[in-house]
């Protein structure tokens, strides 16, 4: 356990200085595999595409949980962890990313801008305002944070090496085949539905440090409590709600997204419109919940030689993931 505490802090510090993986990612590695298996299998069957899963995440879980067991010696596995973690993480990128934009946005590119969005979000980016695309970065920021790093670290925390990649694999699935359209509705339910099992427990830990290193944090906690069901998401809701309330913002309403699809979200918050003046304010937050979730996972790990902890986070886990199942 302190071999995975070391390394998860080690993963968190490569993140932030090196960023994703520029040149041979295994995430990227995954998604030209489950790209290539879909090929083949791919039917409008919910059957099919729960196999597809099954196979996918069997197959991943399985190689990690066999490296993690080959890793004997403490240095060895508190090295696995860091670089496992350092590949599934995705927050300094993602805040690269939400960084660039906002630079176009004070140089007044407004086209660049637009292009540089979609490395975050899968609107249609073609006519936003300033204001809309500092919005939909906000909204990015807040579930990546959720999804890319908190729940990343919940699931290294209560299972090692094979939880940090079970859960990048089921959400990287997710984002490729989890959508509401005419191909994958049922060909990507159980990628969707198992996304937002996972993710149900991160998600609240994500909530929950919002509040406490928000800078308003009655206001994150007024908002989740008050918002974060309305949304479609029984996960980002709960993340979107927290940052809008801690940064005095309101988030959601009507984005468009290509294919001209119109979704129209719940507000969350009782905040003024964001500005682009709000992204800097919410990378900080990012950045702190980052902080907080590294430091707090280390510390599980450390605690979970006690039989007592163990158990709390294993029925802590079950019974967020009960409650996800229920809601989808």
């Amino acid at each position: 356990m302190q071999a995975r505490a070391v390394g998860l802090l080690l993963g968190h510090a490569a993140d932030q200085v090196l960023g994703d993986p520029r040149r041979f990612h295994p995430v990227a590695g995954f998604g030209r595999a489950a790209t290539w298996l879909e090929q083949r299998t791919y039917a409008d069957s919910r059957a099919r595409g729960t196999a597809y899963v099954v196979v996918l995440l069997g197959a991943t879980t399985a190689i990690a949980a066999t490296a993690e067991r080959c890793a004997r010696r403490p240095v060895a596995r508190a090295l696995l962890t860091a670089v496992v973690t350092w590949a599934v993480l995705g927050g300094r990128s993602l805040d690269r990313e939400a960084e660039a934009v906002h630079d176009l946005l004070l140089a007044d590119d407004l086209p660049g801008a637009r292009r540089r969005l979609r490395h975050l979000v899968g609107r249609d980016t073609g006519s936003l305002t300033p204001d809309q695309i500092a919005r939909a970065v906000i909204e990015s920021v807040a579930e990546n944070t959720s999804d890319a790093v908190v729940t990343s670290y919940f699931w290294g925390a209560a299972a090692g090496v094979p939880g940090l990649v079970a859960h990048r694999a089921a959400n990287t699935l997710d984002a490729m085949v989890g959508h509401h359209n005419a191909r994958y509705e049922n060909f990507g339910w159980a990628a969707a539905r198992l996304d937002d099992v996972l993710g149900y427990p991160g998600a609240r830990l994500a909530g929950l440090l919002s509040v406490v290193l928000g800078p308003d944090s009655p206001g994150a906690l007024v908002a989740w409590r008050r918002d974060a069901r309305r949304h479609p998401s029984p996960n980002a809701g709960v993340i979107e709600a927290s940052f809008a309330g801690a940064l005095g913002l309101t988030l959601g309403g009507t984005n468009t997204y290509y294919g001209d699809r119109l979704e129209h979200r719940a507000l969350m918050g009782q905040g003024r419109v964001p500005v682009p003046d709000d992204i800097p304010p919410t990378r900080r937050l990012a950045r702190r919940v980052g902080v907080g979730v590294a430091l707090t996972a280390a510390a599980v790990s450390l605690l979970r030689g006690s039989p007592a902890v163990t158990r709390s986070i294993l029925h802590c886990a079950r019974a967020g993931s009960a409650a996800a199942a229920d809601r989808t």
